[in-house]
């Protein structure tokens, strides 16, 4: 979908509040409500807009410890890949999953209550998925620029 500054603007606009009412939505991107209504409705159906929620603190919520994992599989085949997907898929301390190119197949994004969570977590759970090689994982200490949304003109 070829996106304009009207779009980039109701997109930016949504990613730092979905909540806008389209009446808001409309005064703060500078169109008419039908337009902007029009457009937003587009942005969804083409499925450049997917899903509307809540941003949360972790750390209010009772999860202090935040962590990516760098696993390796021991083989490539795509079945084993699939299998790794499909059980990561499954784990709720796992909130983000990349397969990556490097010294490692998947980057996993995992929250827990505290380090002995984590510990039992990572002991217990991932490192006892089948195929796992090797895992290593880096500790946040401090979250300087957390996931707010993308920059949506960059990729125009």
């Amino acid at each position: 979908m070829d996106l304009d500054d009207a779009d980039i603007r109701i997109l930016d606009s949504l990613q730092e509040d979905g909540r806008l009412t389209n009446q808001a939505l409309s005064e703060k991107v500078g169109l008419s409500t039908s337009p902007c209504w029009r457009r937003v409705r587009q942005l969804e159906e083409a499925g450049v807009i997917q899903n509307y929620r809540a941003t949360l603190d972790r750390r209010q919520i009772g999860l202090g410890v935040l962590a990516f994992i760098r696993v390796k599989i021991d083989s490539h085949s795509e079945s084993e890949a699939e299998e790794f997907s499909r059980r990561i898929l499954e784990l709720d301390e796992v909130v983000a999953c990349y397969s990556i190119a490097g010294d490692a197949d998947f980057l996993v994004q995992v929250v827990a209550k505290d380090l002995d969570s984590y510990s039992d977590f990572a002991m217990s759970v991932i490192r006892r998925l089948p195929g796992i090689k090797e895992m290593q994982t880096t500790f946040v200490l401090k979250e300087l620029k957390p996931f707010q949304g993308f920059p949506v003109g960059l990729g125009l």
